[in-house]
């Protein structure tokens, strides 16, 4: 029997409950993995025809997580950032994104941010990747891409930190 998307939640719920965060990222990033190659979930989650954007495919109410899905327009990248307090997994279902992941190398207490580019890969269709709270990241899409994303929150309502033209990014790793 095919991995469903209320399996993943209802597992998620109970990781999320029973571990540590950082094992509980992992965990669930496996589960996300089974659930991303179950074709009939794919095929229930995204359409060829669909517009970029986001929609919201579950929320828990009681550890206040969401599983979203994502349609990446091709050629989208997003700069360096963090989800603040909050954590993140990515999967994709079609199409790569390719992933930075970044080190501030300069106190937190300067007016500016420097941030190295340490790890450069792509996440290809059924790979998925956790991200905790504070890891500073940026995507690419160089095709269009269908991607699930968990969050600990709704990231729209909590500050988070986003790099921008008075800090140095240096993209050599």
């Amino acid at each position: 029997m095919a991995y469903t998307l209320e399996q993943f939640c209802t597992e998620s719920h109970a990781i999320l409950k029973s571990k540590p965060l950082a094992s509980a990222l992992t965990q669930m990033a496996d589960r996300l993995a089974r659930l991303l190659a179950n074709p009939a979930f794919v095929a229930e989650t995204f359409k060829a025809d669909m517009k970029p954007g986001k929609r919201e495919l579950f929320h828990d109410p009681e550890l206040d997580f969401y599983v979203m899905a994502h349609v990446q327009q091709a050629g989208k990248a997003g700069k360096p950032h963090s989800h603040g307090a909050s954590w993140a997994i990515y999967g994709n279902a079609r199409n790569a994104t390719e992933m930075t992941e970044w080190q501030r190398t300069n106190p937190e207490s300067d007016d500016h941010a420097e941030l190295v580019a340490m790890s450069k890969y792509s996440l290809e269709p059924g790979q998925t990747r956790a991200y905790g709270p504070g890891m500073i990241h940026s995507t690419a899409h160089p095709k269009d891409a269908w991607v699930i994303r968990v969050t600990g929150t709704d990231l729209d309502k909590l500050p988070r930190y986003h790099f921008g033209k008075k800090d140095k990014i240096l993209e050599g790793a």
